[in-house]
């Protein structure tokens, strides 16, 4: 219950951050406000809660001067350092609205600079690049702009959230909210790297089910990070090794980075790589592959360079299956990237766009070469209006590289839903119910079934879920032999009538 009411009061203060912008700020750049600004928030929330728990001392009221002391201490332990006057709550209350978005932004700049020489400067460079705070769509001057700020910073600081005990998961919260209001907006700028976060569980879980304790976890297109982050709810902690994802979304990147910190993910727990995983992935990454378990919602049928590029055909991530995924649909580079890097005792599991699943040519053979070589271990079919920006029904393919058996399990899961509003989203005995069907691996009529490589085969390697899985017939059976004896009996009756009305009409012309 106190996680509704904290959801709840997340989402007003949004609204009212919003009605605050509306007609000045769109959506997509209003999401960088409210979140850039959350940001720092908690992270100031974070370094006063840290200081107190480890010193016993009132940060937001030090002395800047005597907290400079710390400052080696802070950054080894946090990554950052902000000094006590440059504090969230400090600067909104000695708010000037003559210099506030001057101030701030050299703030944000000292925040990002606190950490150049040491082990966190890669994850806190260019952190707030996002956040414009001299946009003149703020304000066409600096006095309208500030007082924007200000309002923003009034909603955030009247949350009841206390970082760390909060419990919802607040920027993912405001996040989700945030491509809820902006929904239409989000499908042509950010919904395909937003996972909702029963998805993410769902995804994350499977994972686990076949390697309970992954040391490392991998996202090639990872967005804001959500979905690497469930697995510290799953897990109640951190992989050993932490968490690695790569964005090509420089916006998104930053979100991604922001998110982890303020889940308490140490700087030496994550690294987050900006750049094209298919052409570019990071040279850090690559030392660290294989992964146990790998996770990923890849933006749908995406243009990539593929045979345009020579070198691609060579590269090891993507040669054995002979061909390229095409040049207009990456869907099936992101899978062969991820398969590649996928350790021999871990699995992944992706999300997919449905033709993937089916289509000819170049990924019929790419689909062949993960078939006959064992490596896919499930096939789920979801159901529609899931994810924000589409409606599109999506699949998840699980990929394995231990299996036990040769066959392939297929899952109907178009009726696991519940409506909320105009959305559809997983329940968590949805969630139950699918990840019972994946572990169980057993065959139930209309819901589930294993498919042997040969039948696969024969199927010219459709990977299709319907293919294989007979849909429920919800039609009502009709009993020919008792509707005809109903008709019959409709007739006598309607004939007696008939007899009825005709005497009641001679006996009155009669008269």
């Amino acid at each position: 219950m106190k996680s509704v009411i904290e959801r709840e009061e997340l989402h007003k203060t949004i609204w009212k951050i919003a009605n605050e912008l509306r007609g000045s700020v769109d959506g997509w750049d209003f999401k960088s406000y409210v979140l850039g600004f959350l940001f720092y928030y908690f992270i100031s929330e974070n370094l006063k809660s840290y200081v107190f728990n480890s010193f016993k001392q009132d940060y937001e009221n030090l002395d800047d001067k005597n907290a400079e002391n710390g400052r080696g201490t802070i950054i080894n332990a946090k990554g950052f350092f902000i000094k006590p006057s440059h504090l969230f709550s400090n600067m909104f209350k000695n708010a000037n609205l003559e210099n506030l978005n001057e101030k701030l932004s050299a703030i944000f700049k000292e925040i990002e600079s606190s950490a150049n020489g040491s082990e966190s400067e890669k994850s806190f460079k260019g952190l707030f690049d996002d956040l414009d705070l001299y946009s003149n769509k703020l304000g066409a001057n600096n006095l309208e702009r500030n007082k924007k700020i200000l309002k923003i910073m009034e909603a955030i600081s009247e949350l009841d959230l206390h970082y760390n005990e909060n419990e919802i998961d607040a920027f993912g919260d405001a996040y989700e909210f945030l491509m809820t209001m902006y929904a239409s907006n989000a499908g042509k700028s950010g919904g395909e790297f937003f996972t909702p976060q029963e998805v993410s569980k769902l995804l994350v879980e499977i994972t686990l089910h076949n390697n309970a304790k992954p040391n490392k976890v991998y996202d090639p297109a990872c967005g804001s990070g959500s979905l690497l982050l469930q697995y510290k709810k799953s897990l109640k902690s951190d992989p050993k090794k932490g968490y690695f994802g790569q964005e090509i979304n420089i916006t998104t990147y930053n979100l991604a980075r922001m998110n982890m910190f303020l889940h308490d993910v140490n700087y030496t727990r994550f690294d987050i790589a900006h750049g094209d995983t298919l052409i570019s992935p990071s040279e850090n990454h690559k030392e660290l592959e294989p992964f146990d378990a790998i996770v990923s919602n890849p933006p749908y049928s995406t243009k990539w360079e593929g045979k345009d590029n020579a070198l691609l055909i060579n590269d090891e991530r993507f040669n054995k299956a002979g061909v390229l995924a095409p040049t207009s649909k990456a869907d099936l580079a992101f899978v062969m990237h991820s398969l590649s890097w996928l350790s021999e005792k871990g699995s992944a599991a992706i999300v997919c766009f449905p033709g993937v699943m089916y289509r000819g040519g170049a990924e019929r053979e790419i689909r062949k070469y993960m078939v006959e070589e064992n490596f896919v271990d499930c096939a789920i079919s979801l159901a529609p209006n899931l994810f924000f920006g589409t409606s599109i029904a999506v699949c998840i393919l699980v990929l394995r590289k231990n299996k036990t058996d040769k066959n392939t399990l297929f899952i109907n899961a178009n009726e696991e839903f519940i409506k909320v509003t105009n959305k559809n989203m997983l329940s968590k005995e949805n969630l139950e119910n699918i990840l019972k069907l994946y572990t169980d691996r057993a065959e139930v009529p209309h819901l589930s079934k294993l498919i042997s490589i040969e039948e696969i085969a024969k199927n010219d390697y459709n990977l299709s879920i319907s293919s294989y899985v007979e849909a429920k017939d919800t039609r009502e059976i009709i009993d020919i032999k008792a509707l005809n004896q109903e008709i019959e009996e409709i007739v006598k009756r309607q004939s007696a009538l008939r007899n009825h009305i005709d005497s009641l009409v001679r006996e009155l012309e009669g008269v």
